[in-house]
């Protein structure tokens, strides 16, 4: 579907999902439930791997959380939910990694953050830990390097030698370079201690747009690592999405990016497979990847007085949304679909007949009926207070006859 040249990285196996090469953009999330609730853990893992998350990160964090790692796999297979669970170890994933053998084994990635595993003569050696107990398990790892919690003392020796400098940088530069570097300088050596190249992913995550795209923008030049995009700390709501998308965007454009996390901060009690979605529209959107049908619908003006088009928008989008599960098993190609939901008869019918599903509702004043084009023809008129069943009718019959099967090139041709 893409038209956008990837930029050329090594493709490393995690639990069976490819991650870089010329494999597909891969979307991933993390929960946010304490991981010694092996029943509520194992649930929002389930919620976020039916959203379409295809890895899932888990906090590893106390000796509770990795005895409940391999219990929170198990449930998971015993559900049919075989999405690769990734451990997010600080500080202590060193001593964690070593005492719980099954947690090790269990997991299909681990993410050590080379800021958190010690200082001094403590750093290497904890970092050596981690990375022999993934060569044990053949286990691949994400080494993720974020801002909030850099080097001090890589932070420190670069700030020393850009001030001895005749030109020096800014600090911001600096702290650029210091990112860069500490992802670089920590896969050098996860090699040097046995760990295979193409067992290694690179993140390197800010808050900033403007700053991640300049340090990714370097580092994709500077190693063949697949790497995982995402600003850390993205925000709430509007805020989140847009910066993210604005970012991550940019980037995608370039080709850099293998592996993404769209890192919201849920409303209190709010769903967190929302990450997902964003994460799946992002690359949908600039034409990367396919998730699911999508809902063209108009702004609405003057002459849309009538909130119909915009709750049969949203209801629209909601049925297919609940649908996916079911049409991805039984419905090769079923994601590309497009659907327009318009407003009235100014744009209404051109978007509706670019579209595979369109309806063009009435505005104000206009005639009371809706037409319905399908693969840009006139298909029929819908008026009443059935328009919206009966267009969830056709759009069933479209799908079903399409998509039909395992094999859409063999798929019966819906008469129009």
């Amino acid at each position: 579907m893409s038209i956008i040249a990837r930029r050329e990285s090594l493709a490393v196996c995690v639990g069976g999902v490819n991650v870089g090469g010329n494999h597909p953009i891969v979307v991933q999330s993390m929960t946010n439930t304490d991981t010694v609730d092996v029943e509520g853990t194992a649930l929002q893992i389930e919620q976020l791997a039916r959203a379409g998350s295809e890895l899932v990160r888990i906090t590893v964090n106390t000796k509770q959380a990795a005895a409940a790692v391999p219990h929170i796999v198990e449930r998971l297979n015993e559900r049919g939910v075989f999405v690769p669970v990734i451990g997010d170890f600080h500080y202590n994933g060193h001593i964690l990694l070593k005492e719980y053998k099954d947690c090790a084994k269990a997991l299909a990635k681990y993410r050590i953050n080379p800021g958190n595993v010690g200082a001094g003569k403590h750093h290497d050696k904890n970092f050596q830990a981690m990375i022999d107990v993934a060569i044990e398990n053949d286990k691949p790892v994400r080494i993720g390097v974020n801002w909030g919690s850099l080097d001090q003392m890589l932070l420190t020796r670069l700030m020393d030698e850009n001030a001895a400098k005749p030109n020096p940088k800014d600090a911001r530069e600096v702290m650029h370079e210091a990112v860069v570097i500490s992802g670089l300088e920590s896969a050098e050596l996860a090699e040097k201690s046995g760990l295979a190249h193409d067992k290694i992913i690179l993140s390197a995550k800010v808050s900033e747009v403007q700053d991640l795209i300049a340090i990714y923008s370097d580092l994709a030049k500077r190693c063949d690592y697949p790497l995982h995009l995402g600003l850390t700390e993205a925000g709430m709501g509007s805020k989140g999405i847009v910066a993210s998308s604005a970012a991550l965007g940019i980037l995608l454009q370039q080709g850099i990016g293998d592996t993404i996390r769209v890192s919201l901060t849920p409303r209190p009690n709010g769903d967190r497979t929302e990450e997902v979605i964003v994460a799946q529209q992002i690359l949908q959107t600039m034409g990367i990847r396919s998730f699911s049908p999508l809902v063209t619908a108009c702004p609405g003006c003057g002459r849309t007085t009538s909130t119909l088009f915009q709750e049969m928008a949203e209801d629209i989008q909601n049925y297919i949304r609940e649908q996916m599960p079911a049409w991805r098993e039984s419905y090769v190609g079923v994601e590309e679909l497009k659907v327009a939901v318009m407003g009235c008869v100014v744009n209404g019918p051109g978007e509706s007949k670019h579209a595979n599903l369109g309806i063009s509702l009435p505005g104000t004043g206009e005639d009371p009926r809706a037409p319905v084009y399908v693969d840009g023809r006139m298909f029929k008129t819908l008026q009443g207070a059935s328009i919206v069943p009966e267009f969830v009718k056709i759009l069933d019959e479209y799908v079903a006859s399409h998509y039909a099967g395992k094999d859409a090139a063999k798929a019966q041709q819906f008469q129009v």
